[in-house]
């Protein structure tokens, strides 16, 4: 990502990569599957013109360097994920920050928002509903498309083994079967991201879904029936092409969030890459009081 400072941060037992650029009000960018922080790259730059943008690789993801999970993929529930980042952004001298995030980074921003509001000052999610409501909501005619959540969630070391001699294949299916803009990952991202799944990071990969089912999901569970709610602002954006979130997800996000606004994107499943300036445009909106 050019012009933007490459770093390595320690926080937790996790090593983090990220970039980080400009100047303001910190903003958090944490991408989703099979990705990396590269996803970024159109909606930083604008971003970074009013705000300073800090975008890691996920934990398990990319070049950030941490421990395999545990057989319940312990270490990576979203609670261990967004803890671990607010201890990142407070070593870098943020206190309080703005957080976006898409696909699997999108259930740790929100998972953040809700354990950690005194450093969470707006929370963006794309592309998702809480991890409880997701599995709740499929159907025949969309299982289908969730492949990763039950494939990367078997026992150890199965899905690695299934992963390592098929990772291209695997990887360019997921990002040519979910984009709704042919053409919209350039080779040379769709490259990064091969090479980013790989034996390193594919364990740590299958530990994050395992703790989705295994960890994330009783958590959402013991936050709905408890009615806790995210008290930041919310913004809430989807691709319209996504037809797993069917009508939209605004109407489940009010149920966990006291101020929710958002709207469908002309897009397939990666927001960030198929319509970059529109995700920026409305966080930037956002960010500075306006939305829907």
């Amino acid at each position: 990502m050019e012009r933007m400072e490459e770093r390595r941060v320690l926080a937790g037992d996790g090593d983090y990569h990220l970039v980080m650029s400009g100047a303001g009000p910190p903003v958090l960018l944490l991408h989703g599957f099979p990705e990396t922080h590269h996803c970024w790259r159109k909606v930083a730059p604008q971003l970074a013109r009013a705000h300073t943008v800090v975008a890691p690789d996920l934990r398990g993801y990319g070049a950030t360097l941490a421990p395999p999970g545990g057989p319940r993929g312990e270490g990576y529930s979203k609670r261990e994920m967004a803890s671990e980042l607010v201890a990142l952004m407070r070593a870098l001298g943020f206190e309080q920050f703005a957080v976006v995030g898409h696909d699997r980074g999108g259930r740790v921003a929100y998972r953040m928002a809700l354990d950690h509001p005194s450093h969470v000052v707006h929370v963006a999610v794309l592309n998702i509903v809480p991890t409880v409501e997701q599995l709740e909501r499929m159907t025949p005619e969309t299982a289908l498309g969730y492949l990763p959540w039950f494939l990367l969630a078997q026992p150890a070391p199965l899905p690695e083994r299934l992963l390592e001699p098929s990772a291209e294949l695997f990887v360019r299916h997921a990002l040519d079967t979910w984009c709704g803009t042919p053409g919209a990952i350039e080779p040379e991202a769709a490259d990064a991201y091969v090479r980013a799944f790989n034996p390193v990071t594919i364990p740590g990969i299958c530990a994050d879904y395992r703790a989705a089912l295994h960890l994330d999901r009783p958590l959402d569970e013991a936050d709905r029936a408890a009615g806790r709610r995210i008290t930041r602002p919310v913004l809430v954006l989807w691709g319209d092409k996504e037809a797993a979130l069917g009508d939209g997800p605004l109407p489940v996000w009010q149920r966990w969030a006291s101020d929710v606004r958002g709207h469908a994107l002309p897009s397939g499943h990666f927001l960030p890459e198929e319509a970059p300036d529109e995700v920026a445009a409305a966080v930037l909106d956002f960010l500075t009081g306006g939305g829907d």
